[in-house]
């Protein structure tokens, strides 16, 4: 196998210019570091100088207004400014009363509440928002708000919307003006709703893919992400440089998240990053240079660190770099309280934040309390005022770059109120080629694909017909762990693709995803991968898929044993060691998340009717595919770089290579926490799920963050970052139970059991129970239940403090479970008054001889 990729080249810092520093480049190891250096000078000489696209004109003219409206305002109305808000916490009167410069719908926010809101919803509560900023009674100003929200692949957040691949997909195409049209299309689904305000480009330059956040970046190549970053922004905003104005077909771009979170350690989220300031320039700021030059109207800060200094604290970076250096005169907003993690603040207060160079802080809920404590803080001289109006300043002067102050509300807007915007024929074929483009051939033996059409075919793989799971996080809902095929009304699934091409044709189409047929197929087309996640829930701790049970390569196992040849789909949001699935492959496509348009696979997998290949693979990989579970950190320009797929590698239907058997030992010894099974860590682990039981009842479900059954209530808890723990109260009314199951399923954990594994969870107790405590485990069959009692342990952990328990495997084994097809493997049980928070419920090999319950 010979790689297709060139050389990552990298640029040497010559002049003040960005356009001057890409003439003369050169190829320089690009390995980093994970461990602190000593603190360096900095250097801001080093860093280049973008050159702001703006008629200087029209700045200036642009400038007089904002200072005539600034010398006009009052301390309440900056403050005011300087503040955005959640959908589910703030009404129009809220805006009106207290000045707010923005207002955002987030992950999990709905209108009212209702994920199925109409477009003509929108725009009338949009509407009231707008009215409500722009009232004048009583000496008020007359600014309009800026809605925000999370369109980072089409109007996602929009039940009927076309939703586009992810940005790891995009990547793959290395299409600049596919890329850029899709901008342009998404602006325009967004300004029908009302909104004018996406959170979105991510220019994230990744650099571990355990980072849950990876398919939001386009590539670890910092020239792909600077570049697709900025056709990105040009189809937002439309080309800022002739008026300086954004028109009506536009909204504004955020790039985020600055800086240098595809950086850090381990691929934590909102973890450190130890990268030298060469480093970032070298890598993770480079897409920020031409996102600068492209006219980005909004830079949101990182919820990451950078050698220990949350970036919602770096001034250094936020002001001394991005403002003065780099010339940045948009606005910088938080993300979502991330205020709240610098050192010596709160989610309501936080002045080392907004000194540091935050403009807009992002308070969802707890914002009124934020504008009294930082009106206090100005009268305080806490904060300056000339910082407050140099924040408030930016702000005023986007919104007239963004047209917001024309005096147009929503539904006056170009655009606003067409529904039928949503799933035009000509962006859903947009959509649709970008999932063509998007597809990596890893493998083609024999040159199985492309397939006839007229073949008896199956379809088989949970993901083969699940618009949710091929569409990933950030779809309608935040994690998109709560939707369904209903919720795409103009979506289509892989499986329907495949069935409209194969039936056209005269073949035959079955439906199974288990694998199982009525008719042995000529061929099985088989859908599986990741789960939807996002944000910290995706982290993961090895690039393993799978492994223990290998679910999905035993099947492609079994298919081939049955003498079918089988073409694997891959799902997923990053590069992943899939190895045994890849030898049992005669064809292997990564399809990365494509999105609702699932019938852009069938348009490259199938041939016309005379045999030829309709649409040819042109997908070249935008990260490094690895070659054991292990490499977890294998990036272009790196020291001895050998992953099994070099970035840019991606066959055609030309190309003749045979893929040999590879190696599929599981090396977990340079893994941390080895081949631990994990049941919830920071959000339930695939394909582990929890629900709250209670007697004589069907149990719920924990999904967005609630479930609640009997006397059972479960919520989102905090334990190293918001939701990453589940708060359960018991009422005292009856026996329930907070239950970690498989559902419809069994898991075989005899490998940890012979490992002499406990199972160890984290709580914090808040109120001790008034009833027995039972932890419990469940096998396949009514009567496989086995329960422990943890009555003491929990009682006597310490109030709001959170402690580690831990159960050796070997007591439930002694009491009948059979570890081979454990159903249940965490259940807290009691019929008592009982309040904790719970999380990293995990069974951990070598882990039973240190347990606190032990079992001789």
């Amino acid at each position: 196998m010979t790689s297709i990729a060139k050389p990552l080249v990298r640029c040497t810092l010559l002049a003040a210019s960005f356009t001057l520093m890409l003439t003369a480049c050169s190829t320089p190891d690009t390995t980093q570091s994970n461990t602190p250096v000593m603190e360096q000078k900095r250097q801001p000489e080093l860093w280049p100088k973008p050159k702001l696209p703006f008629p200087a004109a029209e700045t200036a003219a642009v400038n007089a207004e904002v200072e005539k409206l600034l010398a006009r305002m009052s301390l309440a109305q900056k403050v005011g400014q300087i503040t955005q808000a959640e959908i589910s916490r703030t009404t129009p009167d809220d805006v009106r009363k207290y000045h707010l410069g923005s207002v955002l719908n987030g992950g999990g926010g709905f209108l009212d509440g209702n994920k199925q809101a109409t477009i003509p919803e929108w725009v009338a509560a949009l509407d009231a928002y707008y009215e409500a900023s722009m009232d004048t009674s009583d000496g008020r100003l007359a600014i309009p708000i800026t809605w925000g929200t999370d369109a980072v692949h089409g109007h996602n957040k929009i039940v009927g919307a076309t939703i586009f691949p992810h940005n790891i997909g995009l990547g793959a195409t290395r299409n600049g003006e596919l890329v850029r049209r899709i901008g342009e299309i998404t602006a325009i689904q967004v300004r029908a709703s009302g909104m004018d305000w996406t959170f979105s480009p991510s220019l994230s330059v990744v650099r571990n893919d355990r980072w849950g956040r990876t398919y939001e970046g386009f590539s670890e190549d910092p020239k792909l992400v600077s570049e697709l970053g900025r056709q990105t922004i040009l189809g937002y905003q439309g080309d800022l440089s002739k008026t300086g104005r954004m028109g009506p077909d536009h909204i504004m771009a955020t790039a985020k998240h600055y800086l240098a979170d595809g950086g850090t350690v381990d691929g934590i989220d909102r973890g450190d990053n130890f990268s030298s300031e060469a480093e970032l320039i070298q890598s993770h700021a480079y897409p920020y240079f031409a996102a600068i030059e492209a006219g980005v109207l909004t830079v949101m800060a990182s919820h990451s660190s950078w050698h220990g200094t949350r970036m919602h604290g770096e001034k250094y970076l936020l002001t001394d770099i991005l403002k003065d250096r780099l010339g940045f005169d948009g606005f910088v907003v938080g993300d979502w309280n991330s205020h709240g993690l610098v050192e010596g603040c709160t989610n309501t207060r936080c002045p080392q934040s907004f000194n540091a160079g935050v403009d807009m802080l992002m308070v969802p809920f707890d914002w009124k309390e934020f504008i009294e404590n930082t009106i206090a803080d100005v009268e305080a001289g806490h904060i300056s005022m000339a910082r407050l109006d140099d924040a408030v300043r930016r702000i005023l002067r986007t919104k007239f770059r963004a047209g917001l102050m024309d005096g147009r509300k929503p539904s006056e807007r170009l655009h606003a109120n067409k529904t039928e915007l949503l799933a035009a024929p000509e962006f859903k074929a947009v959509a649709r080629q970008a999932v063509r483009e998007s597809l990596v051939l890893l493998k083609n033996n024999e040159q199985t694909l492309p397939l006839k059409p007229n073949l008896k075919v199956l379809v088989a793989g949970k993901g083969a017909d699940n618009i949710a799971q091929q569409s990933g996080g950030w779809t309608i809902s935040w994690q998109a762990t709560d939707i369904t095929n209903d919720d795409f009304p103009n979506g289509t699934s892989i499986y329907t693709g495949i069935r409209q091409v194969v039936e056209a044709a005269g073949g035959k189409v079955e439906l199974s995803a288990q694998g199982s047929y009525k008719q042995k197929p000529d061929v099985a087309i088989v859908v599986y991968g990741e789960t939807p996640y996002a944000e910290w829930q995706g982290d993961i701790r090895h690039m393993g898929y799978q492994t223990g049970s290998h679910h999905d390569a035993k099947l492609l196992e079994k298919l081939k044993t049955d003498g079918i040849k089988t073409v694997s789909v891959f799902i997923s949001g990053r590069p992943l060691w899939v190895n045994r699935a890849l030898n049992a492959s005669d064809a292997f496509v990564a399809a990365w998340l494509p999105g609702s348009e699932g019938a852009g696979i069938a348009d490259v997998l199938f041939a016309d009717t005379k045999g030829k290949a309709r649409y040819d693979f042109i997908g070249k990989l935008p990260f490094s595919w690895p070659k054991s579970l292990d490499q977890t950190e294998v990036n272009i320009g790196d020291r001895n770089y050998d992953p099994l797929f070099p970035v840019g590698y991606g066959l055609t239907y030309a190309d003749k290579t045979n893929l040999g058997a590879l190696s599929t030992e599981e090396n977990f010894e340079n893994v941390k926490g080895g081949n631990d099974e994990e049941l919830f860590v920071g959000t339930a682990q695939a394909p582990w799920q929890v629900y709250a039981a209670a007697a004589d009842a069907v149990p719920v479900r924990y999904l967005s963050g609630i479930a609640k059954n009997g006397g059972l209530t479960l919520t989102e808890g905090d334990k190293e970052t918001q939701g990453d723990a589940i708060h359960a109260t018991w009422g005292g009314d009856g026996t329930s139970a907070l239950q970690v199951l498989v559902p419809n399923a069994m898991r075989d954990l005899s490998q940890v059991l012979e490992q002499k594994g406990a199972l160890v969870f984290d709580i914090r107790l808040l109120q001790a129970s008034t009833a027995p405590v039972k932890l419990q485990m469940a096998c396949l069959g009514a009567d496989c239940v086995a329960d422990v009692d943890l009555t003491t342990l929990v009682n006597a952990s310490p109030r709001n403090d959170w402690n580690e328990l831990s159960v050796d495997l070997a007591c439930f084994a002694k009491l009948g479970i059979r570890f081979h097809e454990v159903t249940r493997g965490f259940v807290l049980e009691t019929s008592g008054s009982l309040e904790l928070q719970v999380t990293n419920i995990r069974m951990v090999p070598g882990m039973g001889d240190k347990a606190g319950v032990q079992c001789q």
